[in-house]
Parts: structure tokens; C-alpha cells; sequence
């Protein structure tokens, strides 16, 4: 199993952090103009936040880690931002300011607020996201026409009894894996997952689809959840490829623990995610000590081209 590469785990500098320590009360609560981040805000944030000093080439950094080889996700330690500020408003003003330097902050399900909780639920299916249980290799939002650009999770609370690693996989290197006729098999549209509904700004519902949206595969996104396995009426010849697939995104997974504070920036055009099984006796801690994370996603500027269809719906995940 690898490791997270050290180039991927970004340390705040000092002097950005007290900067960014001091400016936090300055930041505006933030405006949301449909789904996405308003205009207004990203100006003011931006305008607060240049101020402060490596932000710029902090934010250029993070841009080639998460566009260049072997980047594609890239862990942000805001853990002493944190531990100054707690995690209430202002420190989410600051995590959405950073993350409004990198593409636009929006939220496509309709019945969340801009962060979104995923909590945990000892009531829910264990493979879900607010699940206690192994949560597989998934793409937010795989059966929407325009998935989001950027996936990100912020770490409110990691899970008390140490378990619940995050797991990523490069899917463009394990789709260079696959042998030519399940690639074949990949690239038609047979797939089907989940439900479509109360969604925004991301195209319309995508049913069935093709894993691999284009030949050459870097054109686009590689369409993948494990669940979409159990989905009724996939033919064995299209359940095997996609098995091969998962099992070369297992086979080059990275795996890390999540703190409080860390945020985790995913390019969904180059990665997918999951989770391992939170720690055993869950039950035994209170509800208000479980694991707790936050998500919004992140739409690429020259992409934020708002589309709303009439019969749009949301995705399980």
C-alpha cells in the first residue's frame, strides 16, 4: 500500500498561519449566488487574503499539486488555525477563502448549506459516507453530466477510537492497467448508479454512462463507484471489467488519517476516494465526539457556467 507522497501534505507556513490567525475576523460571512460561492465574497476574500503574506505563492503551489503528475489531490494542515480559532465561523471563512484562491466554492445539493456534514451515523448503511464501514473507491456525483472539478473534505473531528483512514487512488494509472478488451468494455455506456434529484450546476442525469468518458482517458473523467456493482441488471461481461478496475485502484491506493483541521483537496478528473472502517465500538462514543467531517466542492472558474435542469435530482453517496 502506498504512502501519501510528502509533496502532497502542504504546512501552512508560519507566517501565512498568524496572518491568517489575524485576518479571520475581518472575513465577511460569505453570500451564495444560486449554488455557487458569490462573486462578491471571492472578491472580498481574495482582497483580504493577499494580503497576507507566501498566500499567493502558497495558492501556486497548491494549483501544480493538484494539476501536475503525480499530483491530483493534496492535504492542507490547517490543524493550528484550528486550535486558535476553534471551528466555527471563522475558521470556515478562512478554509473557504483558501479554497476560493483555487477554483469556486459551490454546493450542487440543494437541501445543504454551502459545507455540507458527513457525520456518523451508527443507524446508517455501513458502506455510506456516514456509514461506520468501508466506504469504496467512488467519484462524488458519478452519474451527473458535469461532476464537480474538486472534491473537498474538511476534518471537523477525526473518528475517537483512531480508525476511518481516508483512501485514494490515481484512476487514470489504474485504468493504464487494464487489459485492452475490459478498457474496451469500460468505454460503453452500461453503468447505472444511484438516484438524480434537488441537484444544481451540475449538467443533467447521466444514465447509463461509460466509465471512461473518452479515449484518451485524460480527456475526461473516469466514471467509477464500487457500488454501482450491486446495481441490478449488469451483465457479467461489464461486472468484470469494472472488478479489474477496482481491483488496480486497491492495488495503488494511498492511505492517511485525517485531522482536526486537514483539508483534502481531490481532483476528480485524476482521483478516487473512500474510507476505511471507522474504529470498532462506535456505539460506546457519544454522538457529539464522532467523527465529523465537512465537504463542499470546487468548480473550476472558467467552468462555472450555471445549468439547472427542470428534472434534476440528488446522487446517493
Amino acid at each position: 500500500m502506498a504512502m501519501t507522497p510528502a509533496e502532497t501534505i502542504i504546512d501552512v507556513p508560519v507566517e501565512l498561519e498568524e496572518a491568517l490567525i489575524e485576518l479571520a475576523p475581518a472575513l465577511p460571512a460569505w453570500a451564495v449566488a444560486g449554488s455557487f460561492l458569490a462573486g462578491s465574497t471571492i472578491d472580498q476574500y481574495r482582497a483580504q487574503l493577499t494580503l497576507a503574506p507566501l498566500f499567493d505563492e502558497t495558492i501556486s503551489g497548491l494549483l501544480r499539486t493538484l494539476s501536475g503528475a503525480p499530483g491530483g489531490y493534496a492535504v492542507v494542515r490547517l490543524g493550528n488555525i484550528a486550535r486558535a480559532l476553534g471551528t466555527g465561523d471563522q475558521f470556515l471563512r478562512v478554509a473557504t477563502a483558501i479554497l476560493a484562491g483555487l477554483a469556486v466554492p459551490f454546493q450542487p445539493f440543494k437541501r445543504w448549506p454551502l459545507w455540507k456534514e458527513i457525520g456518523t451515523n451508527l443507524n446508517a448503511n455501513p458502506g455510506r459516507s456516514t456509514g461506520t464501514g468501508y466506504n469504496a473507491f467512488h467519484m462524488d456525483l458519478v452519474n451527473a453530466t458535469r461532476p464537480p472539478d474538486y472534491t473537498t473534505l474538511l476534518c471537523i473531528r477525526p473518528d475517537a477510537l483512531g480508525g476511518g483512514p481516508s483512501i485514494l487512488s490515481d484512476a487514470r494509472a489504474a485504468v493504464s492497467r487494464l487489459s485492452p478488451s475490459n478498457r474496451a468494455l469500460l468505454a460503453e455506456k452500461a453503468y447505472r448508479y444511484g438516484s438524480f434529484f434537488e441537484l444544481s450546476d451540475v449538467g443533467e442525469e447521466y444514465t447509463p454512462f461509460a466509465v471512461l468518458d473518452s479515449d484518451p482517458v485524460d480527456a475526461g473523467f473516469v466514471r467509477f463507484t464500487a457500488k454501482m456493482l450491486t446495481e441490478p441488471g449488469l451483465d457479467e461481461a461489464h461486472a468484470s471489467a469494472a472488478r479489474e478496475l477496482a481491483d488496480h485502484l486497491i492495488g495503488g491506493q494511498t492511505s492517511f488519517m485525517l485531522q482536526r483541521g486537514d483539508v483534502l483537496i481531490l481532483n476528480q478528473h485524476r482521483f478516487m476516494h473512500g474510507r476505511e472502517p471507522l474504529g470498532a465500538g462506535q456505539e460506546a462514543v457519544p454522538p457529539t465526539d464522532r467523527r465529523l467531517l465537512l465537504q463542499l466542492f470546487l468548480r473550476s472558474a472558467g467552468d462555472c457556467i450555471p445549468y439547472t435542469h427542470p428534472g434534476q435530482a440528488a446522487t446517493r453517496m
